[in-house]
């Protein structure tokens, strides 16, 4: 009886894990979708971004205005319905599996020397399971977001009837080569971020204010270091899609992730792997600010409901 009781209280547990998981990705998803869409217009552009070059976007500002002009307010939005189904499938199995992950490498003696390895273990490996499940998502997401208005090649997620399956998998290794160190430093900075607050503060339990400081940093940073690998996947995921990027400046052309990285550093300069880290160490701050918090607020909220 007590060891059937134990299995369902974790089994709850668990499920607890996944429902705040796939709530805090619809919720920062629909939040931060604006500055997703920036961030990829600035990633597919080969001409630099700069006010100083005949580039279509030149920076931040000029882009919103510019994309506001041409394709209207729905356009920041562009992609939502596929970037959702990444965002809550994404987050669904990832803090459900990072609590999997974390359980059992509890399990190994004297592990608690290593807590911060332990984190960025199970993180990584979370990380690549959320990953697999959302990427044929994210890629028409991708898609749906770097199209003109002018060239439509798809409306909402038609992509299913015009292409292969293996097209739904460009860029799945740069992105499991991101994604995992990335999710990884995540959880670790969090972690390590959110016991910080807590010496220096009365807190004992994880508050809105420490999640949300904790989470900002922690996204900010581990956003920074693996960015290359993010520019990387969605200058991949839009290979044989000439046709809907004509308007956007000249076309980027590449075989495979190395290729990707050679390409880039030959015609863009090493800047040009940072192309667009801007916008994206905004949205990455406020995006795992708002994904920890609203996480850990949903947590706290199934818990005191049963």
């Amino acid at each position: 009886m007590t060891m059937g009781f134990s299995v369902q209280k974790t089994t709850e547990l668990f499920s607890d894990h996944a429902i705040a998981g796939a709530a805090s990705g619809f919720i920062t998803r629909f939040l931060c979708q604006p500055l997703d869409v920036i961030k990829i217009r600035f990633q597919l552009q080969v001409e630099p971004i700069s006010r100083y070059h005949v580039s279509k976007y030149k920076s931040i500002s000029q882009a919103v205005l510019l994309i506001l002009r041409e394709e209207g307010s729905t356009a920041l939005w562009k992609g939502h319905v596929p970037a959702q189904l990444v965002s809550i499938t994404y987050g669904m199995g990832q803090f459900y599996c990072y609590n999997v992950f974390l359980k059992m490498l509890q399990q190994v003696p004297q592990i608690e020397e290593w807590h911060h390895t332990t984190y960025f273990v199970a993180g990584a490996g979370a990380s690549c399971v959320g990953t697999i499940v959302s990427f044929p998502f994210d890629t028409m997401r991708t898609r749906l977001v770097a199209q003109s208005n002018n060239h439509r090649i798809y409306n909402g997620i038609s992509i299913l009837r015009q292409e292969s399956p293996r097209v739904f998998f460009l860029g799945l290794l740069p992105t499991l080569l991101q994604i995992a160190p990335h999710t990884g430093l995540q959880f670790t900075f969090y972690e390590f971020f959110k016991g910080l607050y807590k010496k220096y503060t009365s807190d004992t339990d994880t508050s809105f204010y420490n999640s949300m400081l904790s989470g900002s940093v922690a996204g900010f940073v581990a956003k920074t270091i693996v960015y290359p690998f993010d520019l990387s996947k969605k200058r991949l995921q839009i290979q044989g899609f000439q046709n809907g990027r004509k308007g956007f400046g000249k076309f980027f052309q590449c075989n495979g992730l190395l290729d990707c990285l050679r390409v880039t550093v030959k015609e863009e300069g090493v800047q040009g792997l940072f192309k667009g880290l801007v916008p994206s160490q905004i949205k990455a701050a406020t995006t795992t600010a708002l994904y920890f918090t609203t996480y850990e607020q949903v947590l706290l909220l199934l818990k005191m409901l049963r």
